[in-house]
């Protein structure tokens, strides 16, 4: 049973999948499928308990659903500084780095209990609702060498200087992993056969690797390394479900902000001296999620708006650097997200599922180099997905899912050095820092309901 745990701790852990701002678009392969939206058309008890715990009472059945996907996302991060900035008679200085991140393990897991002669319905999950992470590797095209000397294979039309080394004056190695692990236990009521509510405490689990940590002061040699912090962090959400049982459908959900403990890190310079421990509270944002569905024999529609409350969030709100040259924060702003699905039941045993999600920006072009290390930014996201009915109790599901963030998102390279009256955040004029990133997902679930 321990090693059962530490597998699903160590799966959840590891998925990252940036989508909308920094949340999961979707859960489980059949959510996903229709765009993330669920909040007013529970097809499946997933995406009914991540995004609007009242539909759960739809279900009359014992049901179990367990998901497991591949993630790969391929961000890009590039700069470019003009000329003469370098030193003096430099050329513009151009590049951009490919991230080596690879794929990423997505799984989710959800039971509920229900039962036709009762009015009460319950349900459990455990899914990873949030991550970014990006591994950007440090430039070795370089002006000169170890020893100052000026590189005569330097080719500045392709060399990234954001990752250039720290006693260069750029990041190196720049590595991020975040994760959000949440665990949520649900109960809901129909008052009316039309009509229901429901409850769901959450408790959370989260981990940030980030390298070098901008979070803590850096030194003469640059920003430090620091280890893996977690915390852990409570909150709740509340949905109401509307069914006209002539085909159309109603929803609404609020997620509370989810109160995490402050990330604690251990940080070492680059030299090996020990830098100061640094905390830093990065709590997840309230969501507000509104949603109309429609079905008949042939066809579920589903359509859902979301807002998510970034501004108002710890680790969010707050941005620029502090006085000793650390980041304050992401300084992201709120963002709304359009999410709408179709299933089509038309073929027995094979139901087709075609969904689509927009994502507004969650990042200000002149904060665009404090999320570096979380490009966190899918404009839009395209799914297909199908299941198969193998019989009454067993339906496998997959689908396929592909994202981009619709071109670059760039501002100014920032630099503490330079804050001003007059120039917040340091700006460096005539340099650029961006970055764009395309997502692609493959994920194949399975759903039994058990026997009565």
């Amino acid at each position: 049973m321990n090693k059962i745990i530490r597998l699903i701790v160590f799966l959840f852990t590891v998925s990252v999948f940036s989508q909308a701002g920094h949340l999961m678009q979707g859960i489980g392969s059949i959510n996903t499928s229709m765009g993330g939206a669920s909040t007013a058309q529970p097809i499946d008890i997933s995406g009914a308990l991540q995004w609007n715990p009242a539909a759960i009472s739809t279900f009359n059945s014992k049901i179990l659903n367990l998901d497991v996907g591949l993630f790969f996302a391929s961000p890009e991060l590039s700069s470019t500084i003009p000329e003469n900035m370098m030193f003096e008679d430099s050329p513009e200085v151009t590049g951009t780095t490919q991230d080596d991140k690879g794929v990423s393990p997505m799984p989710a897991l959800a039971m509920v209990w229900g039962n036709t002669t009762s009015k009460h319905t319950f349900g459990a999950s455990v899914f990873g609702v949030s991550g970014f992470g990006v591994d950007f590797a440090e430039e070795t095209n370089l002006p000169m060498d170890g020893g100052g000397n000026p590189n005569p294979d330097w080719d500045p039309t392709d060399s990234n200087v954001i990752n250039y080394p720290q006693n260069m004056g750029g990041f190196g190695h720049l590595k991020s992993n975040y994760m959000l692990m949440q665990i949520g236990v649900t109960y809901a009521y129909q008052i009316s056969n039309q009509f229901s509510i429901g409850i769901q405490p959450t408790f959370n689990y989260a981990a940030l690797e980030i390298a070098p940590n901008p979070l803590s002061s850096p030194s003469m040699v640059g920003y430090p390394v620091s280890d893996n912090a977690s915390g852990m962090g409570f909150g709740a959400q509340l949905g109401v479900f509307y069914d006209s049982g002539k085909g159309f459908k109603a929803g609404a959900s609020y997620k509370t902000t989810q109160y995490l403990s402050d990330l604690e890190f251990s940080n070492t310079y680059l030299d090996g001296s020990e830098a100061p421990d640094v905390a830093f509270n990065m709590d997840f944002p309230a969501i507000l999620s509104l949603g109309l569905g429609y079905s008949n024999n042939t066809f579920d529609l589903a359509i859902d708006y979301r807002f998510v409350d970034y501004e108002n969030t710890d680790g969010f709100a707050e941005r620029g650097w502090n006085e000793t040259g650390s980041v304050k924060g992401f300084g992201w702003k709120n963002i709304n997200i359009i999410s709408a699905g179709l299933q089509y039941k038309g073929i027995p045993q094979l139901p087709l599922r075609v969904g689509y999600t927009y994502s507004s920006n969650p990042i200000d072009e002149e904060l665009v180099f404090f999320s570096l290390s979380a490009p966190a930014v899918v404009k839009n996201a395209f799914q297909f997905g199908l299941g198969y009915e193998i019989n009454s109790n067993f339906t496998l599901n997959a689908v396929y899912h592909h994202g981009d963030s619709g071109g670059k998102t760039e501002g100014e390279m920032l630099n503490p050095m330079m804050v001003s009256a007059s120039n917040h955040y340091g700006a460096m004029t005539g340099t650029k820092v961006g970055y764009e990133m395309s997502t692609d997902l493959i994920m194949l679930g399975i759903s039994y309901t058990f026997s009565k």
